[in-house]
C-alpha cells in the first residue's frame, strides 16, 4: 500500500469524523473562553473608568458589578468585575455618565449533574451526526458502485463484519459415529463429504457440484450436529452462524455480513458454511420493500447472489437448517442454491435407543442398564430430549452420592422430562387425593382391559407441570399407522378418568381438563383429516400449520360444515365415554381394589397392577365357591 492509498483509507476511517468533531468543539470552547475572559478590579478603578467615559454597560448582581468597557485591546479583558462599596449615589453617577445598567439575579452554582448532562448532550449530538454521515456515505457508495460498501463508516465499528463462529480442522472433531437415529440423513450427506474430499471426480464427468443442502426437521433433532459431522468427516473448517445474526435495524448491515462471511469462507475453502434458522432471512418476499422487510430482503438477495457467484470447484458447501420450510422463498430452494432437502425427523424407537447409547458412552453407567426401556417410554422425543434424560439421571446419581447411573435414575429422569419433578410438599386433602387415585386408576384399568399399550406406571404424586397425577403407557412396538379402532380406544382411555370420578363420587372435577383437550384434538383429527367420519366423509377440512413446531390446525370448513364437524366430534367423545363407563362398571371391585392400593403406596408399577388384577380375579372366583359350600 503506497502513501496515497494509506491517506485515502485514513480519510475514510470513521474515527476521522469523531476527531474533527472533537476539534471543532474544542475550538468553539477556546473562542468562547477568550471572548468571555474577565478580570476583577478595585471599586476605585471602576469609578475612574466611569469618570473617563470608558464604561459601556454595568450589570448589578447583589454586591457585584459586571462591567463591559466600550473597547479593549487584544490582550486586555473584555469584562471587569468589582465589589460594590456602599454608595447610594452610584445610580445617579451611572445615569450622569450615560451608562447602561441593570440588575441580575445571581446564577445558581453549576452542579456535577449539569456538567454530565451537557457532556451527554454533546456526545449524543456527535453520535447522531456520525450515524447520519455514515448512512449517507453507505447510500452514496451503493449508488455509485451498484453494491453496498459495508455500510461505509459502520464497518469501522464491526457492523458489517460476520458474527459466524469458525471451527478449524483441528477443532472439528464431530463424526458421523457421534450422530445416531438419523441414518437416512447421514446417507444423504455422505456424498457431500465425498464432494468436499474429491471434487475433481465429479467435475471430470461434467457433474455440477451442489452448492447447498437444506436440513429440515423439528427442533432438537440434530441438524447442527449433522452439519458439524459433515465438516469433521471431510476434514475441513466449519462456519456456524444463526440466521437472526444477519438482521439488524440498519439497512445494509445484513448484506454486508453475508458478504464478509463468504469472503472468510473463500479464504478457508474447502469448508462448510452452516446457517441455522435460515428462515429468519429466507422468508418469502412480499414485494413491498417497506420497513423491516427491506433489510431482510436485501440480506436474502445478497445470500442468493453469493451462492450464485462463488466457484463450486472451490469446495464451499452451504448447509441451512430450518423447522419452517413452508415459509422459505422459492428462489432459495431452486436448483443451483439449496439443491437438496434432507429431512431430519424425530427418531423412531430404534433410533431413540441408538441416541441413548451414544450419550451413555459419556456417562458412568451401572451394569444391567436397559436403555430400550427408556426408548419405549419416550415416543416423539427428540435427540435433545433424550440427552436431557441421561443428564438428569447423572445429576440424580450425584445427588444421591453414588458413582454410577442406575436404572432407577433413568426411570426417574424419564418421568421428570415427561411430566416434571415431584411436588411432595403440595398439600392435598384426603378427599381430593381419593378422587385423583380413582381418576388415574380409571385411565389405567380401561387401558389394561383394551389390551393396548402396557401401563408403565401410575402415580398420584403432583408434578411441577401442573399434573396432580399421571398414568404412563409405553408400547413395546411403535406404530406408523393408527387405525380407527386404535384412536377410539385412545379416546376411551382419555375420558376414563372423568368416568371413574362420576361413577364413584357422582361428581366431576377440573382434573380432566388436559384429558378433554387431548380427546378433542384426536376426535377433530379423525373427522377433519383422517376421513374417519361417515357423516363428513373423505374430506380434508383442516390443514396442518408449522408441522415441525406446534402443528396447529387451520380450518378450511364453511360454517355449515364446521357445525357438522363439531357434532361428529361430540358423538365420538360421547361414545368413548359410554364405553369407558361400561368397562369401569363391569370391573368396579377391581377399580376399588387398585385405587385403595394406590392411595396407600402413591405409586404403582405396571407389573404390580397386573399382579393386583390377577389377585382380584382369583378372589372373585373363590368367593362364589365359598358361598356355595
Amino acid at each position: 500500500m503506497n502513501a496515497k492509498d494509506g491517506f485515502r483509507k485514513f480519510l475514510h476511517s470513521p474515527w476521522v469524523f469523531l476527531v474533527l468533531f472533537a476539534a471543532v468543539l474544542l475550538l468553539v470552547n477556546l473562542i468562547g473562553g477568550t471572548n468571555n475572559y474577565s478580570m476583577e478590579i478595585n471599586y476605585s478603578e471602576f469609578l475612574k473608568m466611569l469618570d473617563e467615559g470608558e464604561v459601556a454597560s454595568v450589570v448589578v448582581t447583589n454586591d457585584t458589578l459586571t462591567i463591559t468597557p466600550k473597547s479593549h485591546g487584544i490582550n486586555q479583558p473584555a469584562i471587569y468585575t468589582t465589589k460594590v462599596v456602599n454608595n447610594d449615589a452610584l445610580v445617579g453617577e451611572l445615569r450622569a455618565a450615560n451608562v447602561e445598567f441593570s440588575a441580575k439575579t445571581p446564577a445558581q452554582p453549576i452542579s456535577i449533574l449539569d456538567i454530565v448532562m451537557s457532556a451527554s448532550s454533546l456526545l449524543l449530538m456527535g453520535l447522531m451526526i456520525y450515524w447520519l454521515v455514515s448512512i449517507w456515505r453507505a447510500t452514496r457508495s451503493k449508488g455509485e458502485n451498484g453494491k453496498s460498501s459495508g455500510l461505509g463508516g459502520f464497518g469501522g465499528f464491526g457492523f458489517g463484519k460476520s458474527t459466524a463462529k469458525q471451527f478449524d480442522v483441528q477443532n472439528t472433531t464431530t463424526r458421523f459415529t457421534d450422530v445416531a437415529g438419523q441414518d437416512e440423513a447421514k446417507e444423504s450427506l455422505i456424498e457431500i463429504v465425498d464432494i468436499l474430499k474429491n471434487p475433481g471426480k465429479y467435475t471430470s464427468v461434467g457433474a455440477e457440484i451442489p452448492k447447498g443442502a437444506l436440513l429440515v426437521g423439528p427442533p432438537g433433532t440434530g441438524k447442527t450436529l449433522l452439519a458439524k459431522a459433515v465438516a469433521g468427516e471431510a476434514g475441513c473448517p466449519f462456519f456456524f452462524v444463526s440466521g437472526s445474526a444477519f438482521v439488524e435495524m440498519f439497512v445494509g448491515t445484513g448484506a454486508a455480513r453475508v458478504r464478509d462471511l463468504f469472503q472468510q469462507a473463500a479464504k478457508k475453502a474447502p469448508c462448510i458454511v452452516f446457517i441455522d434458522e435460515i428462515d429468519a432471512i429466507g422468508k418469502k418476499r412480499d414485494g413491498t420493500g417497506l420497513g423491516s422487510n427491506d433489510e431482510r430482503e436485501q440480506t436474502l438477495n445478497q445470500l442468493l447472489a453469493e451462492m450464485d457467484g462463488f466457484d463450486p470447484e472451490k469446495g464451499i458447501i452451504v448447509l441451512g437448517a430450518t423447522n419452517r420450510p413452508e415459509i422459505l422463498d422459492k428462489a432459495l430452494l431452486r436448483p443451483g442454491r439449496f439443491d437438496r432437502r434432507i429431512p431430519v425427523e424425530l427418531p423412531d424407537m430404534k433410533g431413540r435407543e441408538e441416541i441413548l447409547q451414544v450419550h451413555a458412552r459419556k456417562k458412568t453407567m451401572a451394569p444391567g442398564i436397559n436403555l430400550k426401556r427408556v426408548a419405549d417410554a419416550t415416543p416423539g422425543a427428540s435427540g435433545a430430549d433424550l440427552a436431557n434424560i441421561l443428564n438428569e439421571a447423572a445429576l440424580a446419581c450425584v445427588r444421591d452420592g453414588r458413582s454410577s447411573v442406575t436404572q432407577a435414575d433413568l426411570d426417574k429422569a424419564t418421568e421428570y422430562v415427561l411430566a416434571g419433578s415431584e411436588k411432595k410438599s403440595m398439600v392435598i386433602s384426603p378427599e381430593e387425593k381419593r378422587i385423583i387415585a380413582y381418576h388415574e386408576i380409571g385411565h389405567a384399568l380401561v387401558a389394561l382391559k383394551q389390551g393396548g399399550a402396557p401401563v408403565r406406571k401410575i402415580t398420584i404424586i403432583p408434578r411441577t407441570n401442573g399434573a396432580l397425577g399421571f398414568t404412563m403407557q409405553a408400547d413395546e412396538q411403535e406404530h406408523v399407522l393408527q387405525t380407527k379402532e386404535d384412536l377410539k380406544n385412545r379416546l376411551q382411555v382419555l375420558v376414563a378418568g372423568r368416568a371413574a370420578e362420576e361413577l364413584m363420587f357422582e361428581t366431576c372435577t377440573s382434573g380432566a381438563s388436559n384429558d378433554i383437550e387431548r380427546a378433542t384434538a384426536i376426535a377433530r383429527n379423525m373427522v377433519t383429516r383422517f376421513g374417519m367420519s361417515d357423516t363428513i366423509g373423505l374430506m380434508a377440512l383442516d390443514t396442518v400449520v408449522d408441522p415441525y413446531l406446534d402443528g396447529s390446525l387451520k380450518s378450511n370448513a364453511s360454517e355449515e360444515a364446521a357445525a357438522k364437524v363439531e357434532a361428529e366430534m361430540k358423538r365420538l367423545i360421547s361414545e368413548a365415554y359410554e364405553g369407558a363407563m361400561k368397562v369401569l362398571k363391569e370391573n368396579a371391585s377391581t377399580l376399588n381394589h387398585l385405587a385403595e392400593y394406590l392411595l396407600m403406596h402413591e405409586n404403582i408399577t405396571g407389573e404390580e397392577m397386573v399382579q393386583l388384577v390377577e389377585e382380584e380375579k382369583k378372589t372373585a372366583v373363590m368367593e362364589p365357591a365359598d358361598a356355595a359350600m
